[in-house]
């Protein structure tokens, strides 16, 4: 009896069981219903409604296009300073790093035995100069012959030639600057025997500079005299300009490239001899291209398509680029001026789909 009990106690705890969790389960299934359909309704709404864009008003401007390349910076002049003449140095003109003017005397090496031999070829020059002057009044009376002339005549233009060459040689004693610019540190000192091969020191002009670069061969028609570049240098953050006054005619068959060279004004020496160029170079200007945003154009397997706004709506067009920029496309077929290219929201343009213009670009 006890044993019945029992089993009727089991078997109404199952049931009770069974009950509790169907009601339970019923109760999930109406508050899911509920909410998937309010979820359903809300994101039906949501795509059935206008998509947020701004817009850009396409028109015409100027691009230049342009290369990016390296060169070198190099002094108008630079030459290494030496004597023609060897001996002992007598004096130094000049301070190490300083500006001196062409022709200025910067060092001066011992001519005093040329002095003294142009002394006496010049006491000789006065006698034969007379002695040229006596022999000539007497030809005029024919008491010498003409013969005695012209050897007393010789004698004088020798003098003169000789005394010439020594003026010569005490000219090549002395060290001139061959233009103006900016001295460098000397190599010799005041007493010091200075050799023909010896360098005294290095002169430089560095204004203007000269900027050396190298650019691919099929540029060659849109560079020429006159031609503008702007670079900029490691030392300082100024863009500077140049023009260019000279082309290479060759092209260097190793790399297939020409040498170019310009003239950069460098008036308060900002511009280093010797240093490194960052180089924008303009090839050609187009006064009427179109340029968008790079997020505008989607890709295509054939080509590549935008989408312009008109009635509140999406349309897609096919466009054709080429040019580009870090920030920008060119388009050169596909847009005209006053279109109307939706730039943003572009995850979400499809064909026909309604918009809510936010901002007009100009």
């Amino acid at each position: 009896m006890k044993i019945r009990y029992i089993a009727y106690i089991a078997i109404a705890l199952i049931l009770g069981y069974l009950i509790f969790n169907k009601l339970h389960n019923a109760g999930k299934k109406d508050a899911a219903a509920q909410g998937g359909g309010g979820g359903a309704g809300g994101k039906g709404g949501k795509k059935g409604g206008p998509v947020p864009v701004n817009v850009q008003i396409v028109k015409d401007t100027v691009v230049n296009t342009a290369i990016d390349i390296t060169g070198s910076i190099d002094p108008n002049e630079q030459v290494n300073l030496v004597a023609q003449t060897a001996g002992n140095i007598t004096g130094i003109y000049f301070n190490e790093g300083s500006h001196v003017k062409k022709g200025q005397v910067l060092v001066k090496v011992y001519d005093q035995d040329l002095q003294a031999t142009l002394k006496q070829t010049e006491y000789q020059i006065a006698l034969a100069k007379e002695n040229e002057y006596r022999n000539r009044v007497l030809l005029q009376k024919e008491a010498v012959s003409k013969q005695e002339y012209d050897t007393s005549l010789s004698s004088y233009n020798t003098l003169k030639a000789q005394a010439d060459v020594v003026r010569a040689q005490i000219s090549r004693t002395v060290v001139r600057a061959p233009f103006s610019g900016v001295i460098g540190l000397r190599n010799v000192s005041p007493g010091g025997y200075l050799s023909t091969q010896t360098s005294i020191a290095t002169l430089v002009n560095t204004d203007p500079m000269k900027v050396t670069f190298n650019v691919p061969e099929r540029y060659r028609p849109f560079i020429k005299a006159g031609t503008k570049i702007t670079f900029n240098i490691a030392s300082s953050r100024k863009n500077f300009s140049a023009s260019v006054y000279a082309v290479d005619p060759a092209v260097d068959p190793a790399t297939r490239t020409i040498t170019v060279r310009a003239r950069a004004a460098n008036p308060n020496n900002e511009i280093t001899a010797g240093g490194f160029a960052k180089i924008n170079l303009v090839l050609e200007q187009s006064p009427r291209a179109i340029m968008v945003p790079t997020q505008c154009v989607v890709p295509d397997l054939k080509s590549s398509k935008v989408f312009i706004a008109r009635n509140d709506t999406a349309y897609v067009r096919n466009v054709k680029t080429d040019n580009r920029t870090d920030t920008q496309i060119e388009i050169t077929e596909g847009l005209k001026p006053g279109d109307s290219l939706i730039v943003s929201g572009i995850i979400q343009m499809r064909p026909k789909v309604p918009l809510k213009i936010i901002k007009v670009l100009h």
